[in-house]
């Protein structure tokens, strides 16, 4: 069997990936962005927030939890959402390594 396209990028190369992926929907950013403000674990409150529909909201939290920068714990029938601040800080380390790599001197000049 021949290789997949991710096998022709290093690790770190496809986690990126995977962690940018997950910032590539405006609702999954409304949702980190609500979980940030109420600083405190949320459940029902996004489908009032965000106005989309429940089985929506449940797709993008299961993205943002399946990479592992929420986390989610039942309380009765319901799930409550919060971020996960040591996974936050993994993908603040890691964004901030990529976009602080400095740029040669003459890449103005390269188009």
């Amino acid at each position: 069997m021949g290789i997949t396209k991710t096998d022709l990028f290093t690790a770190k190369q496809n986690a990126f990936a995977q962690m940018g992926k997950i910032f590539s929907h405006p609702a999954r950013i409304a949702i980190l962005e609500h979980l940030i403000q109420a600083n405190a674990c949320i459940n029902s409150d996004l489908v009032a927030e965000l106005g989309l529909a429940q089985p929506t909201i449940s797709q993008h939290l299961k993205e943002l939890k399946s990479i592992g920068i929420i986390k989610g714990t039942v309380e009765g029938v319901s799930m409550s959402y919060c971020i996960d601040a040591e996974k936050w800080e993994e993908f603040k380390a890691v964004f901030s390594e990529f976009f602080g790599q400095k740029l040669p001197s003459d890449t103005n000049q390269c188009c």
